[in-house]
């Protein structure tokens, strides 16, 4: 896996949401709350299996301080990316 440095892109921070983009694209993006309850979390197929997600996550741990908690995911690639965040 190539992980993607996050400083060499723009970083967004609006209430309850980091979304990371270039000039073209949104890369990724996720969406939280004051409780450290992930609410949805997205990235870019173009991007993915590159570490933005778990960069995306530790902004969020870093910003409310919380352990993270995860909303019950609605889909396969949900329920998938959180079995590979439980072995970090």
């Amino acid at each position: 896996m190539n992980e993607i440095n996050i400083k060499n892109y723009e970083l967004v921070k609006t209430d309850g949401v980091f979304t990371i983009k270039n000039l073209n694209t949104t890369i990724g993006f996720v969406r939280f709350n004051i409780y450290g309850e992930i609410e949805y979390i997205f990235v870019n197929p173009i991007f993915r299996k590159k570490g933005i997600a778990k960069n995306l996550l530790n902004l969020v741990q870093k910003e409310t301080g919380k352990k993270l908690i995860f909303q019950k995911p609605i889909s396969p690639l949900g329920i998938k990316l959180m079995k590979s965040l439980e072995r970090i």
